[in-house]
Formats: structure tokens, C-alpha cells, sequence
């Protein structure tokens, strides 16, 4: 009789993923296999969420951390403020995404980290996480890929902001966060939540508030979205890729062969 396991980058036995709502596992399976005791495993510790309202920081720059966050469900961001008020939003961390696995070693945050909506969050103490990379090797690999895909995320947020045109960089990031939010079954069809304002927008793409408004109504005019209240409907897809240029590329999703 052939069998059909497959060893896990751990060496334990990984088996056909089992149908799952947790978004840290569907995030980790999207880059490589887990094993049944990974799993259940990070079942486990994402167990006890609590809900935090929109507009909590997590994490604040200055302070000691002294524990990782994990988003069940909601929209958090990673930024920064200037002394003026300004706010520059450098990343999005989505259902299944966490905030910085190292962050013992670090003295003090250099950002902060807050949430956009309403989230449920779960937070991590550093020692589950030390024995998480420990014991669960296939664990550990798959947390190693995803800080290279959020490195490689940034890279692509710098040119966005820096080398795209108004209209490119909302369009880009609308594509990015559809194949992210898909990953982790928050998607229907080519749809998705998006309960942020027209001011996280601005703060995450370096432009004015009006501005936003005005490409967001460019948008819609060419056939490309259809926004409504927090609902995004993409209606042509491949015109939006056209227009951001975006290739996925850097997501790395399905894993190293598919990368």
C-alpha cells in the first residue's frame, strides 16, 4: 500500500490539512505543511481571545514588550507618529498575522502597534513562544517564512509609496489584501471587510484624505471596485492588477514550490 504522509519540515508526519477556522493555522499552511500536533498546538494557545476596541494600541513605541499579539479577527497596524500628529502607517496585520516573535529581545518598541477596527486579539507570553520554537520544529520553519514574506511585504510597501502613482498604490494594496485575506478564508468571491477609514488609507498611502476620496471615486468610475460602507467588491480584478502592476510574487503563498 503506497502511503501518502508527508514528512513535515520537523520530520513529523503532516497529513491533508484538516478543516480549520483559525487563521494563524491557515496563514502558516499557505507557506508550508504542519503536522496534527502543530496544529492543535496553536489551537490551543489562540483559545482565549478578548475583544479590544478600534483605535487601542496594542503595543505603544517606548514601551518593553513583554508579550506577542496575535489578530483573530479585525484589522491592526503597525505605525509611527511625528511630533506634529502625523501618522505614517507601515504595515497591516490581518487576521492570523502576530506582532514581532523577537520582541525580547528588544529594550523598547520602535512603533507602535494599534488596532484600526475592532479586534479580537490574543496575546502570547514570551515563554509559550520560546517553547513553541523549541519543541515544534515545523512550527518554527513556518514562522521563519512568514517574518520573510512580512520583510518582503515591506520591501513592496516602500515602492508603493515611493514610486507608484495615487490610483497604483490604493489599487496595489487592495490586490494585496485580497490574496492575504483569502489565504485565511476571510474572502467571498473576490470580496472582502474593509473596516478602515479613508484617513488609514491616507496615513498608509503618504496622500491627503481628499485625495483618497477622489481616487477611490477614479475606481469606481473605471468598472474596477464597488465600495460600500466597510464592504469591498472587486468587479474586475484583472483591470486592478493591470493598473497596480501588482504580481503576488512576494506573498510567496502555496508555499516554496509555488514561490
Amino acid at each position: 500500500m503506497q502511503n501518502n504522509d508527508k514528512a513535515g519540515a520537523g520530520g513529523g508526519i503532516s497529513r491533508p490539512a484538516r478543516r480549520t477556522d483559525n487563521p494563524l493555522i491557515l496563514k502558516l499552511e499557505s507557506l508550508a505543511p504542519l503536522a496534527d500536533d502543530d496544529r492543535a498546538v496553536l489551537e490551543r494557545i489562540s483559545a482565549k481571545p478578548h475583544l479590544v476596541p478600534a483605535g487601542t494600541d496594542l503595543i505603544r513605541e517606548g514601551d518593553r514588550p513583554d508579550g506577542v499579539y496575535l489578530i483573530l479577527d479585525g484589522i491592526a497596524c503597525r505605525y509611527k507618529r511625528r511630533a506634529n500628529g502625523a501618522r505614517q502607517i507601515m504595515a497591516y496585520l490581518v487576521p492570523g498575522d502576530y506582532c514581532d516573535l523577537d520582541v525580547a529581545m528588544l529594550k523598547a518598541m520602535d512603533h507602535a502597534i494599534g488596532t484600526l477596527s475592532a479586534c479580537r486579539v490574543v496575546r502570547i507570553d514570551l515563554s509559550t513562544i520560546q517553547g513553541l520554537l523549541q519543541d515544534h520544529p515545523g512550527i518554527t520553519y513556518a514562522l521563519r517564512l512568514a517574518t520573510l514574506v512580512d520583510e518582503a511585504t515591506l520591501r513592496e510597501w516602500l515602492v508603493n509609496v515611493g514610486r507608484r502613482s495615487a490610483e497604483e498604490r490604493i489599487a496595489h494594496l487592495m490586490c494585496e489584501l485580497l490574496l492575504r485575506l483569502r489565504a485565511v478564508n476571510r474572502t467571498a468571491g473576490d470580496g472582502y471587510p474593509l473596516p478602515i477609514s479613508q484617513e488609514d488609507l491616507a496615513d498608509t498611502t503618504g496622500l491627503t484624505g481628499v485625495h483618497v476620496s477622489r481616487m477611490l471615486g477614479s475606481l469606481r468610475a473605471r468598472g474596477l471596485i464597488e465600495l460600500s460602507g466597510r464592504q469591498l467588491k472587486i468587479l474586475d480584478l484583472a483591470g486592478l492588477e493591470a493598473l497596480a502592476e501588482f504580481k503576488s510574487n512576494y506573498l510567496h503563498l502555496g508555499g516554496r514550490d509555488a514561490a
